[in-house]
């Protein structure tokens, strides 16, 4: 499971073709990816870890707060295309991304998560809908978070 995570000054989500709308204040915008093979402790542990990322400024300008700490919010969008695999060729291929079922029922884990046991007011885009998104990015501060985690090579 992947999650891109920005730090925001506010972001928003529409679906043209309903008129649907969800937006936030200063917070988290939350691209969320599942691929085959994910659990649920995946969802739960990037909860988890969206939730207490230090990534808001203190009182001496460090990134040393997090999303609960500064009272802020976060909205979530379902995103498969973060699991495009654009090794060959120039078309991405989608083989590693989980099927719509069990993609929905982990971004809805994720979320649930988030929101309940981990306190953090969450809006959320519609699952497999063509979404426009907007989003002033505050820094910018861009993370990607993976789960199970893929080891880096050092440098």
């Amino acid at each position: 499971m992947l999650a891109v995570v920005q730090r925001v000054s506010e972001a928003s989500v529409t679906v043209p073709d309903t008129g649907y709308e969800a937006s936030i204040g200063a917070g988290l915008l939350v691209l969320l990816g599942v691929e085959k093979g994910d659990e649920p402790a995946s969802a739960e542990w990037l909860a988890r870890k969206t939730a207490r990322l230090r990534i808001f400024k203190d009182d001496q300008q460090h990134m040393n707060r997090s999303v609960l700490d500064v009272g802020g919010e976060a909205l979530v969008v379902s995103q498969f295309t973060l699991a495009g695999d654009c090794r060959k060729g120039n078309r991405p291929g989608f083989d590693r991304a989980a099927d719509p079922e069990s993609a929905k029922a982990l971004y809805e884990h994720y979320m649930e998560r988030l929101s309940r046991a981990e306190g953090v007011p969450t809006q959320a885009g519609v699952f497999q809908a063509m979404m426009n998104v907007h989003l002033v990015n505050s820094g910018p501060v861009t993370l990607i978070l993976q789960h199970p985690a893929v080891p880096r090579e050092s440098p």
